[in-house]
Order: structure tokens, then sequence, then C-alpha cells
């Protein structure tokens, strides 16, 4: 083999290899239930990220990175349809999202403290439950965070 050909063989391995976890990754995302921000010490009780673009068929795990923490959907948050959980409290929980729409979550112990969160499933009928999902109020810092989720999703084009 010559050392041309050797290289192009390394290199196509290289870029297999690399891409690989990319493949295995399609279509499963992570939200990590935090006691801090990574970025921002002064965002305490947080999911990271908070809000999540998924396609249907999509499925995300709920990390249960710091003690104390679960996820649970949101009661009016959810489309018709559309998945509800409610994880354990240190347990992670995966979810998987076949109906468009808007699905909100929280921390059960933390909600009134703003550990709140949104996911945004494209397709056709995704509008379906915005303004229900709008509509919810919410007590406590939960009511700002969702204020401040929305406000991110109109900014990000996902409330079209």
């Amino acid at each position: 083999m010559t050392a041309i050909h050797r290289r192009g063989l390394l290199t196509t391995t290289l870029i297999l290899a690399t891409a690989a976890p990319f493949v295995a990754r399609a279509g499963s995302q992570e939200i990590q239930m935090l006691n801090m921000h990574p970025e921002d010490r002064r965002q305490r009780m947080i999911f990271y990220p908070r809000l999540l673009t998924l396609q249907p068929g999509d499925s995300v795990k709920f990390i249960a990175v710091d003690r104390g923490h679960n996820s649970a959907s949101v009661d009016g948050m959810v489309p018709d349809g559309g998945a509800t959980w409610q994880g354990g409290i240190n347990e992670e929980v995966e979810v998987t999202f076949e109906r468009p729409g808007y699905y909100g979550y929280k921390c059960t112990p933390h909600i009134t403290l703003g550990m709140v969160g949104l996911i945004v499933v494209e397709g056709e009928g995704k509008l379906d439950n915005l303004e229900a999902a709008r509509a919810v109020t919410h007590r406590g810092r939960a009511a700002r965070a969702f204020d401040e989720i929305w406000a991110q999703a109109e900014t990000d084009g996902l409330l079209s």
C-alpha cells in the first residue's frame, strides 16, 4: 500500500470515528438538573438547557446531575396526545416526543424557585397548543422564568 493510500485510509477512518458519536446520538438530547448554572453562578435551581427544540420522535434524557431534583411535565403545557411524565427525585427519566407542540416541564420541589423549562417539537400542528401553554399561570419565580423562556423562544423564531 502506498503512503498516499495509507494516509487516505487513515483520514477516512478518523473522519468516520469522529462522526460516529454524532450519528449514534441523532434524535437524542440531554437536559441537566442542576443546583447552579454552569456558566452563570447567579442562576440557581435550573435545567440546562431550559429551552430545547426537537423533531418528532426525538427523545430527551433528564440527567440528575445534582441531588434533590426531578423532571415532570406541567399540566396544561402539553399538546393533546403528547407525552406527559413524572420523574422521581434523583432519578433520570427519558421521554420521547412524538407530537409537535410546546411542552412545559418543572422540577416539582423547586418550581416556585423558577426551575422550569420548555421543549418545542417542530412539525405540523406545532402551534395547536401555543396559546394554552402560554396561558398557564405560575407561582413564584416560575412566572418570571417562563416569561424569559417564552421571550427567548420568540427571539429564536420558535413561536411561528
